[in-house]
Formats: C-alpha cells, structure tokens, sequence
C-alpha cells in the first residue's frame, strides 16, 4: 500500500523512507527504534502500518533501496564501456567517486553481514547483493576468456570488499584508486 501525497508534500510512506535512510545510515538498523522514526519523519503509528507491517518491512525497505542505488550507479558506470577490461575498471572508479561523498559510511549491506541472522530482512538482502556483485564481476570475466574465470571473479570480489572496508573505516578514501591498481595488475591484456 502507498499513501497519497497532496501537492507540495512528500508522503507518509516517502518521509518514513527518508528519516529511515538517514538513520539507519548513520546508526544501524539495530539501533533505531520505530518511535524515533515516527517523530523524526513526522509520521503516525497509524500512517507506519498503513504503509509497513512494521520495522522489519521498513529495514527490508532500506536494503533494498541501499542495493538498488549502488546497483544504479555501478551499472551507469559498467555500461557506458565497451571492453570488458574497461567494464571491470570503470567498477573501481565508481566506489572511488561513491567513497568521497561527504555522506558516505560504507556499503550498508556489507556493513550489516557481520551480525545478521539467516533468513532474516538483512540476511536476504546480503544474499542479493552479494549475488549480484559477484553477476557483475562474472560477465566482463567471461567475456575476456581467461582460463580460470572463478579465481579472477572471487580476486576482484575481494578487492571490492576490501577498498570498501578500508574506505569504511578510514584508513583511506583512495582505497579504491588502490584496488583498481591491483585489478589492472591482474587483468588481462
């Protein structure tokens, strides 16, 4: 179910989504109760259930629009190549632009796979995204026709994982410029 919004003001479902993305960014899923979201958006309890079956819909929410927007991005990147060595490349650019953003504090779903319960909101989440990352390797990979097409998607798997950990946690924010070095180092041609 959607809210109707009347001109000029967001919805209740889109407020909810907004104050959601913002906290849950800032201090996980875990850690925002529904009550802060509900002052914070401006929202009833009434117009949360008209909209949600509750938090646990709200988190699912969240995963899959954190998903959906890195998905967006990487592809806009992906697609404007034609190599698939370009392709692969063009992959480590975008998390080096997506890692300078002021607002930027990790992949929300890499960052929720540690504590995550199977079969859970974040654990279904992690599981498409993970999926998908590995999709996106695996296409360009195949097209370059390497002998071993597993290793080199699960090597550049890694880097990803590792430039956005390291650009998570501080250490640096040119992690992915480093990530990309290694990726040309180990790519063919």
């Amino acid at each position: 179910m959607t809210s109707v919004a009347t001109p000029g003001k967001r919805s209740a479902r889109d407020r909810l989504l907004e104050t959601a993305d913002r906290l849950f960014d800032a201090e996980g899923t875990d850690a925002v109760g529904i009550d802060r979201i509900l002052e914070e958006s401006g929202v009833a309890k009434g117009s949360l259930y008209y909209n949600f079956s509750g938090k646990a819909e709200l988190v699912t929410e969240y995963y899959l629009r954190q998903h959906a927007r890195w998905v967006g991005r990487i592809a806009d990147a992906v697609q404007r190549q034609e190599h698939p060595r370009a392709k692969i490349l063009a992959i480590f650019d975008e998390l080096g632009t997506i890692f300078t953003e002021p607002d930027f504090r990790g992949c929300a779903l890499n960052n929720s796979s540690a504590d995550t319960r199977a079969g859970s909101p974040k654990d279904l989440a992690v599981r498409k995204f993970r999926s998908w990352l590995h999709a996106l390797f695996r296409e360009p990979v195949t097209q370059l026709g390497v002998d071993d097409p597993d290793q080199l998607v699960a090597q550049l798997v890694l880097l990803f994982d590792g430039a956005n950990i390291a650009a998570n946690t501080g250490s640096t924010r040119t992690a992915a410029g480093s990530a990309r070095t290694i990726a040309e180092a180990i790519l063919p041609g």
